[in-house]
């Protein structure tokens, strides 16, 4: 499905009273989810998206069901997908972890020298002005809303966004829906640990990074998949074989029809690396990786953005 396809089948969803998750199929490469929270002539939005004419499809529905444009944006990590539209929204003060400003403004706008074939438009970077290193409570009316810090995980900065009362969870990419889990700027055991901190939070409904919304089945479907990870990294390492060869013999069952499945590459440098005694979220060379899934992929991944 193409950029306009997609942009086509954009869809809210709401998930509670006055909640709503912003989906954008097909959840690929950049082709991320956001959220909404509406109360009290008050409006909070959870991530933005990657290029500018998402950012103002992404503001337009917005404004169709809230009141006031958003005076909050929570990014739930520094990937340029959910952050990129953060400049559509100047009335919104922008929240996220410290790291993950910290991240956001090593690389920039990295992210679309990657794919220099999709119109990102005219992105201006937007960092979150607030942070905060472990957790903070907000209110959007009368809706309590918590931010809590978990990593490392998909990134070193990672929020989600908990709603205790209606019990709706954002997870940024810590989760994705049918869509292959991206650990190599975080950690697998980091990712697993944080997958054990949401489920004992006991959410009803999950909207994922990426990938139609759910529930705590999510949780163990992710889990499942790092799980595999863990393992197939710690046979080849055992055995002495690059990430690459691991990955050519790998058997991924229902995971290979994943989309994204040549994530598999950079999630299992990362594996590899925790194996042999690296440290959660410890850098490793991007750049390196990307090539490594690429010659494994045997072209550039599909980016519909």
């Amino acid at each position: 499905m193409g950029q306009e396809g997609n942009l086509r089948a954009v869809r809210l969803e709401q998930v509670a009273d006055r909640v709503f998750a912003y989906i954008q199929p097909d959840g690929g490469w950049c082709v991320n989810n956001a959220g909404l929270v509406v109360a009290d002539g008050q409006a909070m939005l959870v991530d933005t998206a990657a290029t500018e004419d998402r950012a103002r499809q992404l503001r337009k529905t917005v404004r169709s069901v809230a009141p006031a444009a958003p005076a909050l944006i929570v990014n739930t990590h520094s990937h340029g997908d959910h952050t990129f539209g953060n400049f559509v929204f100047p009335e919104a003060a922008v929240i996220g972890h410290e790291q993950a400003r910290d991240e956001m403004l090593t690389a920039r706008l990295h992210l679309t020298g990657l794919w220099p074939d999709v119109d990102w438009g005219d992105v201006r970077l937007v960092p979150p002005r607030i942070v905060f290193p472990d957790r903070l409570t907000l209110h959007v009316g009368e809706q309590r809303v918590e931010l809590l810090h978990l990593g490392p995980a998909h990134t070193c900065g990672d929020v989600v966004v908990w709603l205790p009362d209606s019990r709706v969870l954002f997870t940024g990419d810590i989760v994705m829906t049918g869509v292959t889990p991206f650990v190599p700027m975080g950690s697998v055991s980091g990712c697993l640990a944080a997958l054990d901190a949401l489920r004992a939070l006991e959410p009803r409904v999950i909207v994922p990074g990426h990938g139609p919304v759910g529930g705590p089945e999510l949780l163990d479907d992710t889990a499942d998949y790092l799980r595999l990870l863990r393992s197939l990294a710690a046979e080849g390492t055992a055995a002495g074989q690059h990430p690459l060869a691991i990955a050519a013999s790998a058997g991924l069952g229902r995971f290979g029809d994943w989309l994204d499945s040549e994530r598999l590459v950079p999630n299992l440098h990362r594996a590899c690396a925790e194996a042999l005694g690296a440290e959660p979220g410890s850098p490793l060379d991007m750049n390196a990786l990307f090539a490594d899934m690429v010659a494994f992929h045997g072209k550039l991944p599909a980016c519909h953005a």
